[in-house]
């Protein structure tokens, strides 16, 4: 294989190139997902002292993968000639879609900013017994906080239910931070 193969094959205004380049891309943002999983894990694994939150690195192993494949995608958009125009031709209806996906994700949005502050704030961690408003008969529940993702919360009660609660409900409503032993009063 000769230099001048090489670069027809990895030229984007190509097809097979363009198909080429995606694939060099995708497998990039594999490994770069992979690394980053694996670098967190391994923190989580030598941190004997707790000092690390382990929601506030699964928060942002998340978003960092989140990340690396917004910006793995727009590098592709940039080097492929086609999704130039195709760009350019859709900058025209760009304001319009911006304000219907505003409003469309209006709640998605707010959740992963409420998730966002939640992490920072850090009002409480994984393994933290919360009592929180709920729309059952007592009108409360009790759970461990279990997990936090993008958009959501997850608390395992003491019968085993799991209760997700949306980030944008975690951050607005009221939690009583209950101590390991203490029950919820009926």
């Amino acid at each position: 294989m000769t230099p001048k193969t090489i670069v027809q094959y990895l030229d984007p205004s190509s097809p097979l190139g363009a198909l080429v380049l995606a694939g060099i891309l995708f497998a990039a943002g594999l490994i770069l997902s992979w690394s980053v999983r694996r670098l967190l894990k391994t923190l989580l694994i030598h941190d004997r002292s707790e000092a690390i939150d382990q929601i506030t690195l699964s928060f942002l192993s998340q978003l960092s993968i989140l990340a690396i494949w917004l910006l793995l995608l727009t590098f592709y958009a940039h080097l492929v000639p086609v999704l130039h125009r195709l760009g350019t031709a859709l900058l025209a209806g760009v304001s319009l879609m911006s304000v219907v996906v505003g409003f469309a994700a209006q709640s998605t949005l707010g959740n992963l900013v409420a998730g966002i502050s939640l992490v920072l704030y850090k009002p409480f961690r994984r393994g933290d017994r919360l009592q929180i408003t709920a729309p059952t008969p007592q009108e409360c529940e009790v759970g461990v906080v279990e997990d936090m993702s993008l958009g959501f919360t997850v608390l395992r009660t003491d019968d085993g239910r799991k209760i997700i609660v949306a980030n944008g409900t975690m951050a607005q409503n009221t939690m009583i931070k209950l101590e390991d032993g203490a029950k919820q009063k009926p």
